[in-house]
């Protein structure tokens, strides 16, 4: 059976100045991650921080950079919009392999990005989705 990982989320600045306050107090980097709940490896993150800035250091954090959303050019945007209102009856598939046609079958755009599209145009209906359509 594996061992089970403990998940911990973002400290908060309290539970930080917890963390060093109770590793100063006891000297027991264990027991001091124990009472504040956090894991050994958040508390070495913290401590060149903590030895550099003091409780001040604790305050700041560096947020994530955050996520890129799968955002195609604007040019692109509108050429899956124009396929749509000129083929209706075209899916994501289709039209994402006539985009990769004329661009010399290198393809531009994946068939749920061009879904996104067309929802956000509100040219995407739910009808129907999930059944292959009969000849």
């Amino acid at each position: 059976m594996r061992p089970r990982h403990t998940y911990f989320r973002f400290t908060t600045s309290q539970q930080r100045k917890l963390l060093f306050e109770t590793w100063e107090s006891t000297g027991s980097v264990e027991e001091a991650c124990r009472k504040a709940r956090v894991s050994l490896r958040l508390f070495y993150y913290w401590k060149p921080r903590f030895e550099e800035k003091g409780y001040a250091g604790l305050e700041e954090f560096e947020s994530r950079v955050a996520h890129k959303l799968n955002r195609k050019a604007e040019a692109i945007e509108q050429q899956v919009i124009k396929l749509r209102r000129e083929h209706p009856d075209w899916g994501k598939a289709r039209i994402t392999h006539e985009m990769a046609k004329a661009n010399n079958w290198v393809p531009l755009i994946s068939p749920n990005t061009v879904k996104r599209i067309l929802q956000e145009a509100q040219l995407w209906s739910e009808s129907g989705s999930g059944e292959k359509k009969s000849l």
